[in-house]
């Protein structure tokens, strides 16, 4: 694991496991309430209206990562909450743009009957992945390389950040796998399984980084001991 720097800010001396699990149950939260209300209050999922459900995910989802990941930002003596919450949305916008680029490099289906719902599982991954960062570093090349590039976390709030989004990125590469298969199976379209695989892989993501957390936090009291 790498150390961290001379007077880097470490947020193990910022915040408790308290709060990193209730910012991880809310950001989960969101995306259980966005799942039951797509399926209880409007009848749809992902199989029968994948832009809408996708749209409808992204607006719910997204607003809860800014306001949770806005108060962990890295330098809050000049960056205020509300700044941290612009980068966030700045940040949204900027991943939604790199991922639909990637997922078509990749493969994903180009066209007008294809592009809502490109746009909206973008926008909603990017929540998943870009948003925290974003929230959190700002424009710090440096921290994005370094747990992005080099998968390298230093704190907590790094693992909150590193874990659920590699686990997002690996949920839609593993999602994707069924696509090409001649099942001819309604789940199979773009981007439905790469959609189900993004948000499985986030939650499995959140609850490595919560058992991560758990087990520095303890070697850091132990450290102190």
């Amino acid at each position: 694991m790498e150390k961290a720097p001379p007077n880097y800010p470490s947020a193990v001396n910022l915040i408790s496991i308290s709060d990193l699990c209730l910012s991880h149950s809310l950001c989960v939260s969101g995306l259980a309430a966005a799942f039951w209300a797509a399926r209880s209050i409007y009848y749809i999922d992902l199989i029968s209206d994948p832009f809408r459900t996708l749209r409808h995910f992204f607006v719910i989802q997204a607003p809860i990562v800014i306001l949770v990941f806005s108060r962990f930002r890295r330098d809050p003596e000049q960056c205020s909450y509300l700044k941290a919450m612009i980068r966030g949305v700045l940040g949204t916008f900027a991943g939604a743009l790199v991922n639909a680029l990637v997922a078509i490099a990749l493969g994903a289906p180009v066209g007008l009957n294809y592009l809502p719902k490109t746009v909206y599982w973008s926008l909603l991954i990017s929540s998943l992945t870009f948003v925290p960062a974003a929230c959190v570093f700002g424009a710090s090349w440096k921290d994005w390389r370094r747990l992005f590039a080099h998968t390298k976390p230093v704190d907590l709030v790094d693992y909150m950040i590193c874990v659920p989004a590699h686990g997002a990125i690996v949920g839609s590469w593993f999602g994707a796998w069924p696509m090409p298969l001649d099942w001819e199976r309604p789940w199979q379209e773009w981007p439905i399984c790469v959609s189900y695989g993004t948000m499985v892989g986030y939650v499995a993501g959140m609850l490595l980084s919560f058992g991560l957390t758990v087990v520095k936090s303890e070697k850091q009291h132990l450290k102190k001991d």
